[in-house]
């Protein structure tokens, strides 16, 4: 990733924010210089007191990654939250070109397989973690008896052991603050959802709020 300073954001409670508000991340690895892509839904742990952040999810057994996962050397996880265009005409000064404002965040680290108890445990939260807001919610224990570990068969769990973080929140922190005000409030009154999703990330950010970015659901 290319980080210029100005859109660095070192802080791991904004970039575990980042990660958990987009869960269905992008998996690569480079085993023997292929690359290999898989787009996985992922939880994230920030490990505690203990420390250390841990990415778990599964894959097809199927699928290539399922076998180059463990031993792979380093794996990449990207986790892209929201962008979007920003036009030359909502700037103060008539000479300035079009750009692109996004969050995204990049975790690289070092993978294990999971065993099939700790398999379990991950799907068992990651349905519940989907499942929370629903009225009724449903659980793999509603499934009949040995259907599930018949299921699991067939996918490969994993947890990578986060080593480094990095980040570029673009949200025109490069402007004046005449310009970044002007930026929010187009953006802000976008049709488009992902669009005033950026706005928001630039209220927050820039007002210095980062009780509200955390707390954001």
């Amino acid at each position: 990733m290319y980080p210029p300073s100005y859109f660095t954001e070192s802080r791991p409670e904004i970039l575990l924010q980042v990660m958990r508000e987009n869960s269905f991340a992008t998996l690569v690895t480079a085993a023997g210089g292929v690359p290999v892509v898989s787009h996985v839904p992922v939880l994230i742990d920030d490990g505690g007191a203990a420390g250390g952040i841990k990415i778990r999810g599964h894959v097809s057994r199927a699928n290539p990654h399922g076998v180059q996962l463990e031993g792979s050397g380093e794996v990449l996880a990207i986790f892209d939250g929201p962008h979007g265009y920003v036009s030359p005409s909502w700037y103060e000064a008539p000479r300035n070109v079009p750009t692109w404002n996004y969050v995204t965040v990049h975790a690289y680290g070092r993978a294990r397989l999971l065993d099939p108890s700790e398999l379990g445990a991950q799907l068992s939260d990651l349905v519940e973690r989907h499942e929370r807001d629903a009225v009724t919610p449903w659980r793999l224990e509603s499934l009949p008896e040995g259907y599930a570990e018949k299921l699991m068969r067939a996918i490969v769990g994993f947890e990578i052991a986060v080593e480094r973080l990095e980040s570029t929140l673009k949200l025109s922190q490069n402007r004046s603050s005449e310009d970044q005000r002007r930026v929010r409030e187009q953006m802000s009154s976008s049709v488009d959802p992902t669009t005033r999703d950026v706005a928001r990330w630039m209220a927050r950010l820039m007002n210095g709020d980062v009780d509200a970015v955390v707390g954001k659901p």
